[in-house]
C-alpha cells in the first residue's frame, strides 16, 4: 500500500510576493543610493510627468528586480516554500555574521586609535600627517573602518557562529574595565563609554533577525500558544505582511528619503560626536538602524514562507527550540 503524502501543488502566489519583496528591497536600496548619492532624479517625477530618461532607467530597474523573481519562481516551481525559508534565512545568517565580525574589528582597532591619540602617542607608531587625517572622522572611515568591514565580511564566510554570546562577553568586559579604571585607577576616557554602546547596540539590533527566527520576541499571547500549526501559520502569516514589513519598509523610506534624512545623513557625513577624542563610529550606529530594518525585513519574507507552508501542512516543519542558540 502507497502511504506517500500526496505532492501539494507549488505556493507560487506566495513565493512570487515573497522574493519581488526581496528583489525590491535590493532594488530600492540601489536607487536611492543612485538619487542621493549620484543625484539621479528618481522615479518621483515620472508621477508629475516629468519622463526624463534617468527617471524611466530607474523605474526599469524595479521593473527588472521583479522580472528576475518572477523567473527565479517559475524556473524553480518544484522548490518547496521551506526551502526557500531555509535559503533566505542561510544569506541573512551571512549578513548578520559579517556585520558582527565588521563591528568588533572596527571597534577594537577605533578603539585602540582613540587611546593612542588621547594619550598623545600615537606619533610615536605613525608620521604627523598620519595623525592629522586619524583625527578627521571621513579619513578614518574611508581607510579604516570600511576596510575592516570588508575583512570581517570575508572572515564570515569561513565561520559558522553568529558571535552574540562572544560580543555579548565583550560588552561586559569592556564594563567591567570601565567600573576598574575608574573606581581604581581614576582613569576613564571618553572612547570607553563609546565602545560599550557601539559594541551593545550591534548586539541589540542586530540580533533581532535571529531572535525573529527562534521566535524569542515577546508575543502579547491571549490566545496564540493554544493555537493549531495551521491557526499559527495564519496568524504569523498576516503578521509578517501587515506588521514586520510594513514596519521595515517605513524605517527604511523614512531613514533614507534624503541627505539630511536620520540614516542617510550620519553616514554620508561620518558624523561623530561631540568628544574630539571619543570613538569615531556614531555614523555607524545610525546604520544600524538600516541594519535592522533589512536583516528583519528578509527575514519576515523566511517567516512569511514557513507560515503558509504551515497552514498547507507541508512536511518538515522546523521545530525552534531553545537549545537551538547554543548550536549557531
Amino acid at each position: 500500500m502507497d502511504t506517500q503524502q500526496p505532492t501539494l501543488p507549488p505556493a507560487l502566489v506566495t513565493r512570487l510576493f515573497g522574493w519581488s519583496m526581496l528583489a525590491t528591497l535590493f532594488t530600492y536600496l540601489t536607487n536611492n543610493y543612485l538619487t542621493i548619492s549620484r543625484d539621479m532624479p528618481g522615479v518621483g517625477p515620472l508621477f508629475s510627468g516629468n519622463f526624463s530618461l534617468g527617471a524611466l532607467l530607474q523605474l526599469a530597474l524595479y521593473a527588472a528586480g521583479i522580472a528576475v523573481a518572477a523567473y527565479f519562481v517559475t524556473s524553480r516551481s518544484h522548490r518547496s516554500l521551506r526551502d526557500d525559508a531555509k535559503t533566505i534565512t542561510g544569506f541573512n545568517t551571512y549578513l548578520i555574521r559579517g556585520c558582527f565580525w565588521a563591528v568588533l574589528l572596527v571597534g577594537l582597532a577605533d578603539m585602540s586609535i582613540s587611546f593612542l591619540r588621547v594619550e598623545g602617542i600615537l606619533g610615536n607608531y605613525v608620521s604627523e600627517d598620519m595623525v592629522k587625517e586619524l583625527g578627521r572622522s571621513n579619513f578614518r572611515g574611508l581607510y579604516v573602518h570600511y576596510p575592516l568591514m570588508a575583512a570581517g565580511f570575508f572572515i564570515a564566510l569561513f565561520t559558522r557562529t553568529l558571535g552574540f554570546h562572544w560580543l555579548a562577553l565583550l560588552i561586559v568586559i569592556a564594563e567591567l574595565t570601565i567600573v576598574i579604571t575608574r573606581f581604581v585607577f581614576s582613569y576613564e576616557q571618553a572612547f570607553m563609554g563609546d565602545l560599550v554602546r557601539f559594541w551593545y547596540a550591534a548586539l541589540f539590533l542586530f540580533a533581532s533577525a535571529y531572535t525573529l527566527l527562534h521566535e524569542g520576541h515577546v508575543r502579547v499571547d491571549v490566545f496564540y500558544a493554544g493555537l493549531s500549526r495551521r491557526s499559527k501559520g495564519r496568524v504569523n502569516m498576516v503578521g509578517a505582511i501587515l506588521f514586520g514589513m510594513v514596519l521595515c519598509w517605513t524605517i527604511l523610506i523614512i531613514g533614507l528619503k534624503g541627505k539630511a534624512s536620520i540614516i542617510y545623513g550620519p553616514l554620508a557625513n561620518f558624523e561623530v560626536s561631540q568628544s574630539g577624542f571619543g570613538m569615531y563610529t556614531k555614523y555607524l550606529m545610525a546604520g544600524y538602524l538600516g541594519v535592522f530594518a533589512i536583516s528583519m525585513l528578509i527575514q519576515f519574507v523566511s517567516q512569511l514562507f514557513e507560515a503558509r507552508a504551515d497552514i498547507r501542512n507541508d512536511p518538515g516543519a522546523r521545530m525552534p527550540a531553545p537549545e537551538d542558540a547554543s548550536t549557531h
